[in-house]
């Protein structure tokens, strides 16, 4: 009987990690993050070009937390391939295993 239990948790769980595996965002979430992205850039960069000098801490401080902030996205959608790993999934299905033995 608890070989059924501990069975029946693991065949759920490769389940829902298949299923999360499969899910992504459609692609047109990606563009409504990429547009408004390089909306503010030509609007940052239209708005510095009328004045005298440039800035250019803020410049480089504006495209630096752009494209972190959509790395960050981009690498938080494939959590097994980028610098951001979350090992908590995997725990899961080795606490499982550990239980059939």
């Amino acid at each position: 009987m608890l070989l059924l239990a501990a069975l029946n948790q693991m065949i759920d769980i490769t389940t829902t990690r298949t299923m999360a595996l499969k899910m992504h965002p459609p692609a047109v979430i990606f563009a409504v993050l990429i547009g408004p992205a390089l909306a503010s850039a030509l609007a940052a960069g239209y708005a510095m070009g009328g004045g005298r000098t440039r800035e250019w801490l803020h410049m480089l401080a504006f495209a630096a937390v752009v494209a972190i902030t959509v790395y960050v996205i981009f690498d938080l959608e494939s959590p097994r391939l980028g610098l951001i790993r979350i090992g908590a999934f995997d725990q899961v299905l080795v606490d499982v295993r550990e239980s059939l033995n």
